[in-house]
């Protein structure tokens, strides 16, 4: 008996890109303001003057979600997603002017980097957003977390659900492909992940001292109650 299987990637642990990928995964706002208000709670609590680099801003749904929270948010990018931010390769080497914090979700396989280079130019810390997978492996621990480890571990409790090329409302369902009695049917399925994500924060003067990480976690619920409307809508095009 053949039983009810999903044959979308979508809800599995596949994140997973080619070397030369732009890892194109859009962040909803939402999490963004997890983390300002997670950082609020543990002593960071002068956000709205503080100014914020997102230097892996995509098409601007972290950006967003920054907004109206910090004084200000520079947005770039590599790649040109026809929004108006500013493109450039955030790791190339240079004098930039400095900024408070650092905080993007970086293409996963350039996230030490993204690391290192945030707290060269950040004055406060910087918070990447990464798959939990992240966290493993002993080259990774070598080459970061041995002598460079965060100051706080933020683990989101609830899915950040974020699907490659668009982003997603998680309350509103989607048609997804299944297999029942050996055939593809389409059903409606509100849009989920298997990938689970953190916050990942280095501070220059961390509370707690330094080479200590405080994990903490992100309660279910957060989504929900930071939500805005307009959140999952498109961004707008770039102005002449």
């Amino acid at each position: 008996m053949t039983g009810v299987g999903n044959l979308s990637t979508a809800v599995r642990q596949r994140r997973v890109e080619a070397h030369d990928s732009l890892d194109d995964f859009p962040t909803p706002p939402w999490a963004a303001r997890a983390l300002v208000e997670a950082l609020r709670g543990s002593g960071e609590t002068d956000w709205r003057a503080r100014t914020v680099w997102e230097p892996a801003a995509n098409r601007g749904f972290m950006v967003r979600g920054l907004a109206g929270a910090v004084r200000s948010v520079r947005a770039s990018d590599v790649h040109d997603y026809g929004v108006g931010f500013a493109v450039g390769d955030f790791l190339f080497p240079g004098e930039v002017e400095p900024v408070d914090w650092v905080i993007t979700n970086p293409p996963f396989r350039l996230a030490e980097d993204f690391a290192r280079r945030g707290m060269e130019v950040a004055t406060i810390g910087c918070a990447l957003l990464v798959r939990v997978a992240f966290l493993e492996g002993a080259r990774r621990y070598q080459a970061l977390f041995a002598d460079m480890p965060p100051s706080r571990v933020l683990q989101f409790c609830e899915r950040v659900v974020m699907h490659a090329g668009r982003l997603p409302d998680p309350d509103v369902a989607e048609p997804h492909q299944v297999e029942r009695d050996g055939e593809a049917v389409t059903v409606m399925r509100k849009p989920s992940t298997a990938t689970a994500y953190a916050w990942l924060v280095w501070e220059r003067y961390p509370a707690f001292g330094r080479g200590v990480t405080v994990l903490d976690w992100i309660p279910p619920g957060t989504r929900r109650r930071l939500t805005r409307p307009g959140d999952y809508a498109p961004m707008p095009e770039a102005t002449a």
